[in-house]
């Protein structure tokens, strides 16, 4: 390869890790978009059957990052009402053996 080469792919390479590292936080999914869509036109100038590729794969990062956070928050609700739960049965039993001493 060139120095032009290495360059190019290097740049490349920085743009891809700013559109991912955007891409990480569904808040910045937009600008994450904007970022991806500068690279693909790079590639696109560079090597226009890559692209489509690599468009297929942006498409299906950013798809997961979606799905894994949803995925989160569903765990985070199951928690909240899991905790819930086990606080409600507590007070329950500890009403019950109130109840029992009292009689």
């Amino acid at each position: 390869m060139t120095s032009a080469t290495d360059s190019s792919a290097t740049d490349l390479a920085a743009q891809l890790q700013a559109a991912l590292d955007l891409a990480r936080q569904v808040e910045t999914h937009s600008q994450a978009q904007a970022a991806f869509q500068t690279l693909l036109a790079d590639v696109q100038a560079q090597n226009p059957e890559l692209a489509s590729l690599f468009e297929q794969l942006w498409q299906a990062h950013i798809r997961s990052q979606r799905s894994s956070r949803f995925w989160e928050q569903v765990s985070e609700v199951e928690k909240g009402l899991s905790d819930r739960l086990t606080e409600s049965h507590i007070q329950l039993k500890q009403n019950y053996l109130r109840l029992m001493q009292e009689q």
